[in-house]
């Protein structure tokens, strides 16, 4: 990869942060409504996986979506006044936290049902075959997700009819606040493809380039053998499920140890030790990323709330 990739990997890394961190103060602040969950520990996942697609591959994911929409290239300006539910959302106000979704961006949304999205992506794979393309659907879900029946089902027809998705485990190890050896037999994820004669791998999830390179790894196997492949990212969220979670189920000392190997962090220190970049450069990134948030913020809360008329729109497809 290239210099200017590796520094704006970095730079998406820190856009989705920050984006977070402000998104939390607007939710306490009252001018966010509903569930948000938030992003943050997560962002090597997102940007090291969607950086090693080709922009004709859809990516389909779960309701951790604000990161994976900016990883896609919706706006930092789309993304908050969506968030503040404006008329200037990508989805005009109406889809909120869990349901940002830029086809344009082939970013075929975020969705709130747990595991509900998965036989979508193997129906989007099955329109590829019809159409007689190589693309791919790069479909992500949590770990809670491979404990749903429609994560075997979905899987079964992928592997059953050669379809060319990318099964990528979010595995930040609990489903809300249940840990996963206390919901699924098997812990290590990436062995329940394994009973659908099904290739899968493992990688850490904290670490952008690692991501990376298993991503475009299973990609180009995806793309070539025309077959399904399930990746597990081990990560962590470092806040709770969503923001009104009172995160009784984890230690002090979990949150911490995880903490120490933030993927952002990870990431600054490789740039400096290999010298891709000096602390001013990335100091630079840090800051025009904060200011891409601040301006993103101030636009959204200048944005008009939707018409109710909206109410009558969008509601079938023409």
């Amino acid at each position: 990869m290239k210099k200017e990739q590796q520094l704006d990997l970095y730079y998406q890394m820190v856009l989705i942060r920050r984006a977070e961190e402000r998104g939390a103060e607007l939710y306490q602040q009252g001018k966010i409504g509903g569930f948000m969950h938030l992003y943050i520990g997560q962002e090597a996942v997102s940007t090291g996986l969607i950086a090693a697609r080709e922009p004709r591959d859809r990516v389909i994911t779960a309701y951790r979506d604000h990161g994976v929409a900016l990883n896609c290239g919706i706006s930092a300006n789309e993304v908050m006044a969506e968030l503040l539910g404006k008329a200037t959302g990508m989805s005009k106000g109406k889809g909120g936290s869990m349901h940002m979704a830029d086809t344009s961006k082939n970013m075929w949304g975020g969705h709130a049902i747990v595991g509900g999205h998965l036989p979508i992506a193997s129906g989007f794979a099955l329109g590829d075959q019809y159409a007689g393309n190589d693309n791919i659907t790069i479909c992500m879900f949590g770990d809670g997700a491979t404990n749903i029946g429609y994560f075997h089902e979905a899987l079964n027809l992928a592997k059953t009819w050669g379809l060319r998705v990318l099964w990528v485990c979010e595995n930040n190890q609990y489903g809300m606040g249940t840990s996963v050896d206390r919901a699924s037999a098997v812990t290590e994820i990436r062995q329940k493809a394994e009973g659908y004669g099904m290739k899968n791998g493992q990688v850490d999830g904290m670490d952008v380039m690692k991501v990376y390179e298993a991503a475009k790894e299973a990609l180009e196997f995806v793309r070539k053998e025309s077959q399904p492949y399930l990746l597990e990212i081990d990560t962590y969220r470092f806040r709770g499920h969503s923001m009104g979670d009172p995160e009784r189920y984890r230690k002090a000392e979990e949150v911490k140890q995880w903490q120490e190997n933030d993927p952002i962090g990870i990431f600054n220190k490789y740039l400096l030790d290999k010298k891709i970049a000096t602390r001013k450069v990335l100091d630079e990134i840090e800051a025009r990323a904060e200011d891409e948030v601040n301006k993103a913020v101030e636009f959204a809360e200048a944005s008009p709330e939707p018409t109710l008329d909206e109410l009558y729109t969008d509601i079938y497809a023409d």
